[in-house]
C-alpha cells in the first residue's frame, strides 16, 4: 500500500497524486512538489489515503514542502511574467508572420524554463522566434504545438451540461471517439448536439457506450416483434438502457412501457415488424419537433 495525497496546479484542472513524504496535509494547503517538468507549487484537492501499489503511476514524485508566503508571492510574479510573455510573443509572431496561434505560457516555478504553446495547421519554423524569445527572457524556451483538444484544455471552458469541461476536470488521457459511438447510443448525429467545445466529438460520448453495447446484446433490437410475459404483442420503438426497459408498440399504434426482464421472447410476426431506419428517422423527427427545429417537407 502507497499513501498519496491529490494535487491540482489549476483549479479547475487535473488532479495528479504524490507521496505526502510523511507531511500532515490538509485540502486548501499550498505545496511545492517535484515533478516531471521540475519544481512545482499546487494545491492540495484530496485528503491523503492509502491505494494499492498498482493504483497509481510509478514512480510516484513527493511533496517536498509546504508552501510559504514566499513561494506564494512568486508564484504571483510568475503569474505576471506570463501573461506579459503572452503578449510578447504574440507580437514576435505577427513580426515573423508566422502561421501560428498561441494558446497559453507556462513558466517553471523555478524560472528555468518557460514553454509556449500554440497550434497551427502545419509545421512551422519556429527557430528564430526562438532565438528572439530567449534573448528577451533570459530564459531557456520551449515551443510546443498542440491539437485542437489540448487547446481546450489549456483554456478551459464549459460544455453543454453547463459544467466545467472534462479534460481540465479529471481525464488524464485524451482517448480517441467515434460517431459509432454516438450512433450505440441512439444519439441523434447533429453536430451541434454530440460536438464540445473544441470542435470535436464529446469526450462524454465515451463514458456510457459499454453500458449500451451489453444492453443491446441482450435486449430485443429495435423494430423486432416480441412477446409479453403476459401475452401481449408489439414492436420494439424505444429503449431505454439506464433503466433496462423498452417502449414496445402493438397493432392497434398503443405503446407499453416494459421492463427487459418481462420480455418473453421476440415473435414472427411480420405485420408488426418495422425497419429499423424507419424508427430512427421518426425519432430524429420528433428531437427536431422538441427542439423547434424547421421540419422537412416531403
Amino acid at each position: 500500500m502507497k499513501t498519496i495525497v491529490g494535487v491540482a496546479f489549476k483549479r479547475p484542472g487535473k488532479t495528479y497524486s504524490f507521496n505526502p513524504d510523511g507531511l500532515t496535509l490538509r485540502v486548501g494547503d499550498r505545496v511545492v512538489v517535484k515533478t516531471t517538468q521540475g519544481v512545482e507549487l499546487g494545491e492540495v484537492v484530496a485528503f491523503p489515503r492509502e491505494v494499492e501499489d498498482d493504483a497509481v503511476a510509478q514512480p510516484l514524485k513527493k511533496v517536498v514542502r509546504k508552501a510559504n508566503d514566499e513561494d506564494v508571492a512568486k508564484l504571483e510574479r510568475n503569474r505576471e511574467k506570463q501573461a506579459a510573455a503572452l503578449k510578447d510573443a504574440q507580437e514576435k509572431i505577427e513580426e515573423h508572420r508566422l502561421p501560428m496561434r498561441l494558446v497559453e505560457v507556462d513558466q517553471a516555478f523555478d524560472g528555468s524554463k518557460m514553454t509556449f504553446y500554440f497550434t497551427a495547421d502545419s509545421r512551422v519554423d519556429f527557430r528564430e522566434l526562438v532565438k528572439d524569445l530567449a534573448g528577451k527572457f533570459k530564459t531557456r524556451i520551449e515551443l510546443r504545438q498542440v491539437g485542437v483538444r489540448d487547446k481546450a484544455r489549456m483554456v478551459g471552458g464549459l460544455g453543454h451540461c453547463g459544467k466545467d469541461l472534462c479534460c481540465t476536470m479529471f481525464l488524464s488521457d485524451l482517448n480517441p471517439v467515434s460517431i459509432r459511438m454516438a450512433k450505440d447510443q441512439n444519439l441523434p448525429l447533429n453536430p451541434q448536439k454530440i460536438t464540445g467545445v473544441c470542435g470535436r466529438l464529446m469526450c462524454c460520448l465515451r463514458y456510457e457506450v459499454e453500458a449500451y453495447k451489453d444492453f443491446k446484446k441482450r435486449a430485443p433490437r429495435r423494430g423486432a416483434c416480441v412477446e409479453t410475459c403476459d401475452g401481449h404483442k408489439g414492436c420494439v420503438v424505444e429503449q431505454n438502457v439506464l433503466r433496462e426497459r423498452l417502449k414496445i408498440q402493438d397493432e392497434n399504434g398503443h405503446r407499453m412501457d416494459v421492463p427487459l426482464t418481462d420480455i418473453k421472447g421476440v415473435c414472427d410476426d411480420k405485420k408488426l415488424e418495422r425497419a429499423e431506419p424507419e424508427i430512427e428517422a421518426e425519432a430524429e423527427l420528433k428531437t427536431m419537433v422538441e427542439d423547434g427545429e424547421p421540419v422537412p417537407e416531403d
